[in-house]
């Protein structure tokens, strides 16, 4: 197969023949990224949701052009549920993420009754199983995982997530910082500046603008081995990674930072960071730090210290409020101490859940 095709079964009815439970006149289809009132269905409800589950609506129409639009079909497909009048009422998609790791999103409507709506959430994770078999046979797997997620007050996703034959793994701190203006004094620059013990870049430009690749593949070869000793690291190739965070609405070049020791007179790469910026539409925009991560051999040295400082100061210079980012609160590594003593607060709570599909179970 190609690595230009997609690994996912584009038509829905071969995963979902008899349509289990819907009523009569209910259909399910794939959702068109050129319809602008399929866009703004799908854009309520993933708004609906998020105010469901932690209090507040952060996602736009961007945030779900990510999922349905035609860039992305070659990692992702989308399925959604109509009653019958046409209305979408339920939407899910999957992410070919990495060998072995396949994302979920998976919403319903919130003005459904529960019978109707546990229905539609069946047929979306059936769908989902049978895209699992799908890409897992692609890759020449003999279980795919699918990975999804809820936030920690959903009782309802959580039901169905159970139901549904999912697990939960993980618990997810999603954290926030107060930026102020005179902290974009935090670091000398945030292009570039050094400590005793580590230097601190962005990666290179050229004349054309765009990034060095080779700063790049240093970002990626960090963070993957970072990455190792973590919950539920998957191997993601270069490629696959460049394409998936240039897809996020946030993506840019100059958020992402390279950190340096100094071995036999050269610059060796000791850790990374990359940042996006997360628009608000009734306020100051934030950054998110996406990714952090520093060698082993290298932590203890202030590394993660100064990237995180770096972001901190560049997101004030840029008249940011805020800076976002996600930590493991299973974990034992103590990262979140850092944070914490950074300034850094809990905003709200989410979690993994998981389900392993047997790739050649066709019952």
């Amino acid at each position: 197969m190609s690595t230009d095709e997609s690994r996912f079964e584009a038509d829905p009815d071969e995963l979902l023949p008899d349509l289990p439970g819907l009523p009569t006149g209910w259909t399910v289809d794939v959702p068109d990224p050129g319809d602008r009132f399929t866009l703004a269905r799908l854009t309520h409800l993933l708004r609906a949701h998020e105010r469901h589950g932690r209090g507040w609506a952060g996602s736009g129409v961007d945030d779900v052009l990510v999922e349905v639009s035609e860039a992305g079909l070659r990692t992702r497909q989308n399925v959604v549920v109509r009653d019958r009048t046409g209305e979408v009422q339920a939407w899910g998609s999957v992410h070919d993420r990495a060998g072995g790791r396949m994302l979920f999103v998976h919403i319903v409507s919130r003005e459904l009754p529960e019978g109707l709506a546990r229905t539609c959430s069946d047929v979306l994770v059936e769908w989902a199983v049978g895209q699992a078999r799908t890409v897992g046979a692609a890759r020449g797997l003999e279980v795919q995982q699918i990975d999804t997620g809820a936030f920690a007050d959903d009782d309802r996703q959580h039901r169905w997530l159970e139901a549904g034959g999912f697990t939960k793994v993980r618990t997810w701190w999603q954290m926030k910082r107060p930026v102020t203006p005179d902290e974009a004094g935090l670091v000398p620059s945030t292009e570039f500046w050094e400590s005793e013990k580590a230097r601190f870049r962005t990666v290179r430009r050229g004349a054309d603008g765009l990034p060095d690749v080779d700063d790049l593949r240093e970002v990626h070869e960090v963070l993957e081995s970072a990455f190792l000793d973590h919950f539920n690291s998957w191997e993601e190739t270069f490629d696959e990674f460049e394409s998936r965070l240039r897809e996020d609405p946030g993506h840019r070049w100059d958020h992402w930072w390279l950190a340096e020791v100094t071995e036999s007179g050269e610059p060796v790469p000791v850790g990374a960071l990359i940042g996006t910026a997360s628009e608000s539409a009734t306020g100051p925009d934030g950054s998110y730090v996406s990714y952090i991560g520093v060698l082993e051999e290298a932590r203890g040295r202030g590394v993660a210290k100064g990237l995180l400082n770096t972001i901190i100061a560049d997101a004030a210079s840029r008249g940011r409020d805020r800076v976002t980012l996600e930590v493991d609160a299973d974990s034992s590594t103590g990262a979140d101490g850092l944070y914490v003593a950074l300034g850094w607060k809990i905003s709200y709570v989410t979690e993994s859940w998981h389900r392993d599909v047997p790739v050649t179970d066709e019952t």
